[in-house]
């Protein structure tokens, strides 16, 4: 099992550290400046705590997101599910790993040039996750380790011979640098990830016979978890000790690598942002296949995921600004209702059965969500607290399943309360 264990948490690892996860913490490390430790802590609450606490929720529920999901009504029990896969998959997530691949290794505004390193790059994408069962082999025991390597080389170097010192923090991080960081990770989209991965994980331990396959996944989430703590970590403290100015992170690692390395540094950056998106895109490939095979058995795994590694090859090749355009909405849109199903699926075996406190509270994160999205509606609910921060759904969302919990638990504990005022009048 230990074995089993330890290659799993490898392969969450991958499909969770994606491009976004990669370049997110060094701008962090520069923009932060001297106020980096609180930042730096808010980016991990919802980039590492959140998937972590996303995958035990799956367990917890079911095998999979659907199971979860079905809480919240019928209506969004096969929506969301839909939306999450979609949204990780085919139509962001998926294309935006060939697109940053593309901007990265060959940075030429070329759609030619994009169409033939795209369709590379997913036909490679597609191979490697023909065989939903031998996921974990090839992340776990081989592209992971590479990954892992080529960033503890990256940031050991980079630790011993750059010398900056940690500046002003930009004017966000000036006066909330643990708010910003929160939306930081926020943006890694890891927490709906997490909600697709785990039917990734549960299978895994399946095909490698493990018996306690529930107690595996909760272990295999923490130690993914900490190692993407440690390399946020690491690769947050390149952009302390960097000297200059730069638009973004991918901008700052490439400049670490080769300061640190020279040509082959460049070369070795490049190999890591590739590999991070290639992991990552194995894993959405294999997720979104098995979940949509699952839900309309007539159709194959191989046909989905060839259907899916088509349509992100078609999305990518029209370059990173326009996967990203998409981004935004989809991401404001499914995140409230993703967080707010979690939480609730991890606090409701410590007090009681919720009813009424799944579907008021989902249902509030849905239609705030929209209002959040929806430009020609936004100005009705920007009067709620933290909406500034794109959080204007917590306090709504925190009442409304309080409300639920009130009703739930008045309905608990209504039969013992007639059994009671019975034996009283007998």
């Amino acid at each position: 099992m230990k074995k089993a264990v330890l290659i799993t948490s490898l392969m969450l690892f991958s499909m969770f550290f994606g491009a976004g996860n990669l370049i997110f913490p060094p701008m962090l490390g520069q923009s932060a400046g001297t106020n980096y430790l609180p930042a730096i802590l808010g980016f991990l609450a919802t980039g590492v705590l959140f998937p972590v606490l996303g995958i035990i929720a799956v367990v917890v529920s079911g095998e999979n997101v659907k199971d979860m999901a079905g809480r919240g009504g019928k209506i969004f029990g096969l929506l969301f599910p839909i939306a999450a896969y979609l949204s990780i998959g085919a139509f962001y997530a998926l294309p935006r790993t060939g697109a940053v691949s593309y901007a990265t290794a060959v940075g030429v505004d070329n759609a030619l040039y994009s169409g033939i390193f795209n369709f590379i790059f997913f036909a490679v994408a597609l191979a490697l996750s023909w065989n939903p069962n031998g996921l974990a082999d090839k992340l776990g025991k081989w592209l992971t380790p590479m990954l892992l390597l080529l960033i503890v080389v990256l940031v050991t170097l980079s630790m011993l011979t750059l010398h900056g010192t940690p500046g002003e923090p930009t004017e966000a991080y000036a006066t909330q640098p643990a708010g910003v960081g929160l939306l930081e990770g926020y943006m890694t989209m890891d927490t709906i990830a997490a909600l697709a991965f785990g039917i990734v994980v549960i299978s895994a331990f399946k095909y490698q016979k493990v018996k306690k396959v529930r107690t595996a996944t909760v272990i295999s989430a923490f130690i993914a978890g900490a190692l993407l703590a440690a390399v946020y970590l690491g690769l947050g403290q390149i952009g302390q000790v960097i000297e200059g100015d730069f638009a973004n992170g991918s901008g700052i690692l490439n400049s670490a690598a080769h300061a640190t390395m020279g040509t082959p540094g460049r070369i070795i950056f490049v190999a890591i942002l590739i590999l991070a998106c290639m992991t990552t895109a194995v894993g959405l490939i294999g997720a979104t296949s098995e979940f949509f095979n699952s839900l309309l058995p007539g159709i194959s795994y191989h046909i989905w995921a060839v259907v899916f590694a088509l349509i992100s090859f078609g999305v990518a090749t029209l370059g990173l600004e326009t996967v990203l355009a998409i981004a935004a909405p989809v991401i404001g849109f499914i995140y409230p209702a993703a967080i707010t199903l979690v939480f609730l699926t991890l606090i409701e075996p410590v007090l009681f059965r919720f009813n009424w406190t799944f579907l008021l509270g989902i249902w509030v994160s849905v239609i705030w969500a929209l209002f959040m999205t929806v430009p020609a509606l936004t100005p009705y609910v920007e009067w709620a607290p933290l909406h500034s921060m794109s959080l204007g759904w917590v306090v709504p969302v925190l009442v409304a399943s309080v409300i639920g919990m009130v009703i739930d638990g008045n309905k608990k504990l209504s039969p013992r309360v007639e059994k009671k005022a019975a034996v009283v009048a007998s």
